[in-house]
């Protein structure tokens, strides 16, 4: 009897595809946030003030500057900036302050190892959710950024899978650095990290303005990677070259998730 009972249920719940184990890390964060969903629409909120506050109001001061030998309106310069930011900020804050938490204090990952999931699949998981997320706003923005005009080509469309990669970059680094975290003190470094970027990538001012040394370090930095994906596809100035920008992101993924997935196991096994 209790050998058939077994079966019966073996045949009712199969083992989990190896491959999309990590699905069910995204959807436990997924359901988790699903009751707290206000949380997820403030980060709407900043992308879009700043867009009104520098893109717009600083715009109307500034006027055009210059993008790939042509005039562009600043507003639509600032746009393009702040939807690669959007994803970055999207991601990576889920991956580093609220994976902290988890794998500290609430050690839910503790619990995931328990069941047929691996580390790997917890930081794929993670990072999908995280993608996710950094979508999610970056989508809502560049919505925005058509209601207000501020999109010059069809190239636009191809902007939001772009986004996507970006997301994935940031969360993957993010993860991978929080596994070095100690404590809360430690995020400090985040925000060292993410403030200089946000500032300097290229996000409200053309890199011609910078003297000639710092837009070299600039053009190696992540964010301006994303950003200038977003400013190419958003405005048609579409080249060979953001083939470049777009292997620089998905190196970011790769390393990201494999020191990621080699820390985790390291941590919750010892």
């Amino acid at each position: 009897m209790n050998l058939s009972v077994l079966t019966e249920s073996a045949r009712v719940a199969p083992p989990l595809d190896s491959r999309k184990r990590f699905l069910r890390m995204t959807e436990r964060t997924a359901i988790g946030y699903a009751r707290a969903w206000p949380v997820l629409l403030t980060g709407l909120l900043e992308p879009f003030l700043y867009l009104l506050s520098i893109g717009i109001g600083v715009g109307a001061l500034v006027g055009d500057v210059s993008y790939a030998g042509r005039s562009v309106p600043y507003e639509t310069f600032v746009a393009s900036g702040m939807l690669a930011t959007a994803a970055m900020n999207g991601a990576v804050f889920d991956t580093t302050f609220n994976f902290f938490i988890r794998l500290k204090y609430a050690k839910l990952y503790d619990a995931v190892l328990a069941t047929p999931l691996e580390p790997r699949d917890v930081a794929l998981g993670e990072v999908t959710w995280a993608l996710l997320r950094g979508a999610f706003y970056s989508a809502a923005f560049l919505v925005t950024m058509v209601a207000f005009g501020l999109v010059e080509s069809w190239w636009a469309i191809a902007a939001l899978p772009a986004t996507v990669l970006i997301g994935a970059a940031f969360a993957a680094v993010g993860l991978a650095a929080s596994t070095y975290m100690r404590s809360f003190l430690d995020f400090d470094f985040v925000n060292l990290a993410i403030t200089p970027m946000f500032l300097f990538s290229g996000t409200f001012f053309p890199l011609s303005e910078y003297p000639d040394a710092i837009a070299a370090v600039v053009r190696w930095t992540p964010l301006y990677q994303g950003v200038a994906l977003c400013r190419a596809l958003t405005t048609g100035e579409v080249h060979p070259g953001l083939l470049g920008h777009a292997a620089y992101l998905l190196v970011m993924v790769l390393v990201g998730v494999v020191i990621a997935s080699r820390r985790i196991d390291g941590l919750l096994r010892s």
